[in-house]
């Protein structure tokens, strides 16, 4: 686990949240027997084993990368857990249902729980790619 781990489940998320845009604009009912449908499914399911060991996967990187001061690192880990679990709730309700309509991913993506861990993910990411070394660190 590392840098790599961390950037690849943000990746996963990131796609399966761009896919659910393109989704929700189709105005499908869900009930169609189309690769769409199947495919929403797919893309959630990514979502879910991303964010399964998400915030395990940035601790890791953390220690992995001697990221300092590590404290403040480690403090943001109770924002990406919560935020990760509460979209993880958000999307597994979503794949229990027997047909997923472009409304229903709309308003997944409408979800200020989705959109929290989606600006999460923006940061870490940017945050855990290699950095130049600064002059005077803030």
């Amino acid at each position: 686990m590392g840098r790599e781990d961390v950037s690849a489940r943000c990746s996963a998320v990131e796609e399966c949240y761009e896919f659910m845009l393109a989704y929700a604009g189709q105005g499908l009912s869900g009930k169609e027997n189309s690769r769409s449908s199947g495919e929403v499914r797919e893309y959630l399911g990514r979502a879910v084993e991303a964010l399964s060991g998400l915030a395990e996967a940035y601790k890791a990187a953390v220690k992995q990368e001697n990221l300092q001061p590590a404290e403040r690192y480690l403090a943001y880990l109770a924002v990406l857990e919560n935020d990760a679990r509460n979209s993880l709730a958000a999307i597994q309700l979503v794949l229990a249902q027997a047909t997923i309509s472009s409304q229903l991913v709309d308003n997944l993506n409408a979800s200020i729980h989705l959109r929290a861990l989606l600006t999460d993910l923006f940061l870490i990411d940017e945050i855990l790619k290699p950095q130049p070394l600064a002059a005077n660190p803030a």
